[in-house]
């Protein structure tokens, strides 16, 4: 899926949507290694940017977004809105990132046929 076609809004401009598959949702559970706590104290104490653990919420998030695009795939759809993030500790050390939308199929506004359909559509025929 595009990543045009994924979007935090409850629209698509340019779009009519025509049917939804209902909640799309991709999870990761992450821990952080003794080496990445380790090196992320040393960076708290000078200050800034703990860049391991800026990585690790970057990579972390990034997986659950493709996963729940991934997810919208299998439900059928060619766009996800009111995408979302949220994180929670479940213990100390141990995260998870959950990305979710709804699924929805989105036509182009204005256009018969072919063209009508989103751009995954297109492509695959």
């Amino acid at each position: 899926m595009r990543h045009a076609m994924i979007t935090t809004a409850l629209t698509l401009p340019g779009y009519k949507l025509t049917e939804s598959h209902g909640i799309c949702r991709g999870l990761v559970v992450r821990s952080r290694s003794i080496v990445g706590t380790a090196i992320g104290g040393i960076q708290s104490v000078f200050g800034g940017d703990i860049s391991v653990y800026t990585d690790l919420c970057e990579e972390t998030r990034a997986e659950a977004y493709s996963i729940m695009s991934d997810h919208a795939d299998q439900l059928g759809a060619n766009a996800i809105i009111s995408m979302r993030y949220n994180s929670t500790e479940i213990m100390e050390g141990l995260t998870e990132v959950l990305c979710y939308g709804t699924a929805v199929t989105a036509v182009r506004e204005g256009r018969e046929g072919r063209e009508a359909r989103a751009p995954r559509e297109a492509q695959e025929e």
